[in-house]
């Protein structure tokens, strides 16, 4: 008796072993077939091209000298179903015959649309009370930086705003004219 527990003592071993390997195999194979679209999920935005796109937002004889108007123009990569948030706005000033800056029309507090108030020469944002100087500097309340400044340039007669998939990224020639 004690010599046939001595016999099956090291096939149990081997066959715990070999189950425990097969297991350990098994939940691995799983991780990954698990892991593999979750991880293509979080990578995928980082891999593909992101289109930047110069969009037109009007002939430069619609811009007088020394104003500011809010232009609205469709984001660089619009989705199907998108809808309304594939537009975006911004706030075009012409400084000179051939000088034009856009900001964005977004708080960089929280983001609520920014509007300009031409006698004071400010931009306010009616959420937090955010005041922007008409160089788009802080003037006062919470936002923490200036308003941001889009890529803007005149080809053709036609004034165009330069965009990309995210609207205030670094357009990547940095082009501000």
């Amino acid at each position: 008796m004690n010599q046939e527990k001595t016999k099956t003592e090291p096939e149990n071993d081997s066959r715990r072993e070999f189950m425990m390997n097969m297991s350990l195999g098994l939940g691995g194979l799983a991780a990954i077939a698990v892991s593999i679209p979750v991880a293509g999920a979080l990578l995928a935005p980082l891999l593909e091209d992101k289109p930047e796109v110069w969009r037109a937002v009007g002939s430069a004889e619609n811009f007088p000298i020394g104003s500011t108007q809010l232009v609205k123009f469709e984001n660089a990569d619009p989705k199907a179903w998108a809808g309304t948030t594939a537009h975006t706005a911004a706030w075009l000033r012409r400084e000179s015959t051939d000088k034009f800056i856009a900001f964005s029309a977004n708080c960089t507090h929280l983001g609520c649309p920014v509007r300009w108030e031409a006698e004071a020469k400010l931009f306010m944002c009616p959420c937090h009370g955010g005041v922007y100087y008409h160089d788009g500097s802080v003037a006062a309340g919470p936002p923490p930086i200036a308003l941001r400044q889009y890529a803007v340039r005149v080809a053709d007669g036609q004034v165009q705003i330069g965009t990309a998939p995210i609207p205030i990224t670094n357009f990547s020639d940095g082009q501000k004219t």
